[in-house]
């Protein structure tokens, strides 16, 4: 059905990931530049920081969350279909947040077995 990349930002600076309108500009040039598709989007700000954000995608979402005062952003991106637009949002997302470690698992989703 697709594959899911769920991936662990450490050490993004907090400026990068403390207000919305900086998040979802990074996440929008994101979808735009991966080849994925938006059919809608919503963010939230936290106060006194932090976001939440996701786009519901034609090939299905990327959400994201955001803790600043750890220097933390959860993200994931599941991606019905080619498995390249997932692959090239995540290294976008990697180069736009410039995190110092990344962690990440990949599963492949639906009844298909991926070798």
């Amino acid at each position: 059905m697709g594959i899911h990349v769920i991936a662990e930002f450490f050490g993004v600076e907090a400026g990068r990931i403390s207000r919305v309108d900086t998040v979802q500009e990074i996440l929008e040039r994101v979808v735009l530049e991966s080849g994925l598709h938006p059919v809608d989007s919503a963010f939230h700000q936290f106060e006194p920081h932090g976001v939440s954000g996701f786009f519901l995608l034609r090939e299905s979402h990327l959400s994201v969350h955001t803790w600043p005062e750890h220097r933390y952003v959860a993200l994931d991106i599941f991606s019905c279909g080619s498995e390249e637009p997932a692959f090239k949002a995540l290294d976008l997302l990697i180069k736009g947040l410039q995190p110092k470690s990344v962690k990440k698992h990949v599963i492949w989703r639906g009844p298909l077995e991926k070798d």
